[in-house]
């Protein structure tokens, strides 16, 4: 089943159920990522204050 499928079936049961629908497949991606690099360049960041020499 593809990610599309399994929405629309996510879709149609929250429907009927009378609970909100979830966020279509890719919604969130740009967020996701531009998170991710934000972590890694902390993480960068606080590996080179920790290997700072003293």
């Amino acid at each position: 089943m593809s990610s599309t499928q399994q929405y629309l079936l996510d879709a149609y049961r929250a429907r009927s159920l009378g609970e909100p629908v979830p966020p279509a497949p890719g919604t969130h991606d740009g967020r996701a990522v531009r998170q991710w690099r934000g972590e890694r360049r902390l993480r960068d960041v606080l590996g080179r204050w920790r290997r700072r020499p003293t």
